[in-house]
């Protein structure tokens, strides 16, 4: 192939080509004249496709992904040392229909805005001697591409042209096969509302209709985009990115719907091209979500009103990205208004964040209507150390059914309210809701407490101590059914059952996990006498050196 400088010298690219030193005033007359060189070479059509201002550590397969949703690729180059790339389309209509969607809007990678325009090459040429320096993972992106093409990308080249022109006259393309997304967040340790979906998806197209709700137990979304790119584009982009730092994961795929049915704009659906179409009865419309407890609604009116002037940044794809976040921390020089930084920890390239949480620093939480003849501040740290590390616990010392419960994390307070607002403990329903209060104080000496206050900052139980736990991937909304693990193996079931019965205890179904006798399931009569149960058995001795750890499963015996 030939060498990169020459391939550069002799495209529209000749202006990122390192320059010799000089003056400051040489150097501004040189960028005049680049600039003017580029605006003359952007303009012809080509099958080669110069994308500038690329990050350092840009791969070959991110490169073929912008290129994918038009057609067929068929070479790549990225010279990282000038942080550009060249992508070659199987025909020309593609390179066209790419170019004219990015002119409307802006392509990144790894949350940097980078430039799209044709280049003077017809064909990106390779002889053997650039051919060895290019890497394996450029061919191997180079093939899982092409078998991407074979299987969908011609109906994409097809219709590329077509797809990103208006029909009926003007009026926005209302549907079509692969128009409409369908999304599930996993893990979602925060509430997810239809504006923060809105302000993630429409940075790959116009965003026409969303629907959002609940489907076994999980939080779904249908989005409809005008034509098959945007889709295409936001899925592969988006698809297996977290929403949050390490967790509401997008699962995406498409949906055999063509064309979304809106009835109502509300939080629960919204058509943005039918402003007009009332508000409706939420509980009356065919796609039901989960019940908004009011502190919930509160935050997702909150987090609304903070999206509504764009402030949600474009989706962060990279790690190490500055990240919205309303906590006012700067991180490498990197915010937005209103908003300080965050810079993400390491985490498998599918967990990346796309912002940060929309909460306020709150770690304490009020519980009210509580049983208090039976609640003990032991038993509030165990249950709600299933959601979050209990740091410290008061049971109010004049008001004995309260108490303040101060978590670790701010995502743990917002978890445990979420999966714990109106659960009935001990016979009454209990209720959840932050705390203006930042911390649980400790009782100064001589002050009467009754061991009304207890302090957990040190206890061995914490569940979520190492950063990234695994932990917060299993946590689920109180069930009948319980998780047990730690189990020795010279534990039987029959051991097991013993010590829930003279807990007082009906067990109604038991079972081993078949690959590892550590771990099972039990199931109790109901979601209250489970809860009672996880209180009362978690920790609870088996053996010498072993105690059982129980949390809520999401399967059923």
């Amino acid at each position: 192939m030939r060498g990169s400088d020459e391939l550069l010298s002799q495209s529209g690219v000749t202006v990122m080509a390192p320059a010799a030193p000089h003056h400051a005033d040489n150097n501004n007359q040189d960028s005049a004249a680049k600039k003017v060189k580029l605006e003359q070479n952007v303009g012809k059509p080509s099958r080669v496709i110069h994308i500038r201002n690329i990050p350092n550590e840009t791969t070959e397969a991110e490169i073929i992904q912008l290129g994918l949703p038009f057609g067929r690729v068929t070479n790549v180059l990225v010279l990282k040392g000038k942080n550009q790339a060249f992508l070659e389309m199987a025909e020309e209509i593609s390179a066209v229909a790419m170019v004219a969607y990015f002119g409307g809007c802006v392509a990144q990678l790894r949350g940097r805005a980078v430039y799209v325009q044709f280049s003077n090459h017809k064909e990106l040429k390779t002889d053997q001697t650039h051919s060895n320096a290019q890497s394996a993972s450029a061919q191997a992106a180079l093939q899982a591409a092409q078998v991407i093409s074979n299987s969908a990308g011609a109906a994409l080249v097809a219709g590329a042209g077509a797809a990103l022109q208006p029909a009926n006259g003007g009026t926005e393309i209302q549907g079509g096969p692969n128009t409409v997304l369908r999304v599930i967040i996993e893990h979602m340790l925060y509430p997810i509302v239809l504006d923060v979906l809105y302000s993630i998806f429409q940075r790959y197209g116009k965003v026409l209709k969303i629907v959002t709700f609940t489907k076994n137990n999980s939080f779904q979304a249908l989005i409809q985009y005008p034509d098959t790119v945007s889709a295409q584009t936001a899925k592969t982009a988006l698809d297996g990115q977290n929403i949050y730092n390490g967790c509401c994961t997008l699962r995406i795929d498409y949906s055999k719907m063509t064309c979304l049915n809106v009835k109502y704009n509300n939080d629960k659906s919204r058509d943005y091209t039918n402003p007009t179409l009332p508000s409706g009865d939420g509980d009356a419309h065919q796609l039901l979500t989960s019940e908004l407890t009011p502190q919930r609604a509160r935050l997702a009116l909150a987090l609304a009103s903070r999206m509504s002037g764009g402030v949600l940044a474009p989706p962060f794809l990279g790690l190490g990205s500055g990240l919205a976040s309303p906590y006012g921390v700067g991180v490498g020089g990197v915010g937005l208004p209103a908003f300080g930084a965050l810079t993400l920890t390491p985490a498998s390239p599918a967990l990346r964040a796309l912002a940060a949480p929309p909460m306020p620093l709150a770690t304490v939480l009020l519980v009210s209507n509580l049983n208090e003849e039976m609640v003990t501040p032991d038993a509030l740290f165990t249950l709600f150390g299933v959601y979050g590390d209990v740091q410290r616990v008061k049971i109010l010392y004049n008001k004995k059914d309260s108490a303040l419960i101060q978590m670790a994390e701010p995502h743990q307070a917002h978890l445990a309210m979420t999966h714990m607002d109106k659960l009935r403990v001990f016979g009454k329903a209990m209720r959840v809701m932050l705390s203006k209060h930042q911390t649980v104080q400790l009782p100064k000496e001589g002050q009467p407490d009754a061991g009304l206050t207890r302090d957990y900052s040190q206890s061995p139980l914490h569940r979520f101590k190492k950063p990234g736990s695994k932990n917060y991937q299993n946590i689920y909304p109180p069930s009948a059914t319980l998780h047990l693990s730690n189990i020795p193996a010279t534990v039987s079931e029959e051991d097991i059952k013993e010590a829930f019965t003279k807990r007082g205890f009906t067990i109604k179904a038991f079972k081993f996990f078949p690959k590892d006798r550590k771990m099972a399931l039990v199931q109790l009569l109901s979601i209250d006498e489970a809860v009672a149960a996880l209180i009362k058995m978690h920790n609870h001795q088996l053996s010498e050196s072993n105690h059982l750890r129980v949390s809520f499963s999401k399967s059923s015996i």
